[in-house]
């Protein structure tokens, strides 16, 4: 048998703190087939950020530059900062038969998806807002005015939550974490599998 199998982009959304850029790091730990995206910001970078590996980050004029030339997939302002996804490194990826994971916030994977219907999105929620809260305070990178606005921003984020296609909820008891990461490689395993992805070709004999 001969296959044909087409490389998929798979965006990942949720609040802040719920832990996407950890389960991001584990897929792409484990499954040499994904590729990350590296957005574009023009926030400055947090403790231990480098840039070119967990953001561009670029100043407003070149970020509206990137803009103008139609360089961006998406971009939003979030928290008030700007956030973009750089285009040709994405087909590029794609061309070359890997999967691409964005972790966007809501108003970018929105875009996305109108731009890209057979996209794979994946929300992650919380187990509940007392939780959210308390991974927010712990990671100590923003003041706790910050943390209450991005509190606030969940609430509409989560209100998004049927748009996609996927919900996982990343639990704060023993095994939690784990649970979820299952339930990402079962997603991403099973849209591999999807004939507008995968195509067998049998053989006559």
């Amino acid at each position: 048998m001969i296959t044909e199998e087409k490389a998929m982009l798979i965006v990942i959304s949720g609040p802040s703190g719920v832990g996407k850029g950890t389960l991001c790091k584990m897929l792409l730990d484990a499954d040499r087939k994904t590729v990350f995206s590296v957005s574009a910001t023009t926030r400055a970078p947090r403790e231990g950020e480098t840039n070119g590996k967990e953001y561009y980050f670029v100043t407003d004029d070149e970020f509206l530059s990137m803009k103008e030339r139609g360089e961006l997939l998406e971009d939003a302002v979030v928290h008030g900062h700007r956030y973009g996804t750089p285009l040709k490194p994405i087909l590029e990826t794609i061309k070359d038969g890997h999967d691409v994971i964005l972790d966007i916030d809501t108003q970018g994977a929105l875009n996305v998806m109108s731009k890209v219907p057979d996209c794979v999105s994946i929300f992650v929620l919380p187990p509940s807002w007392a939780a959210l809260r308390a991974r927010l305070l712990g990671r100590n990178t923003e003041r706790p005015e910050d943390v209450e606005i991005r509190l606030n921003n969940a609430v509409r984020e989560v209100e998004q939550l049927a748009k996609y296609r996927y919900v996982i909820v990343n639990d704060d008891g023993p095994g939690g974490l784990d649970r979820a990461f299952d339930e990402l490689k079962s997603i991403v395993n099973a849209e591999r599998r999807r004939t507008i992805r995968y195509i067998p070709h049998l053989k006559d004999q």
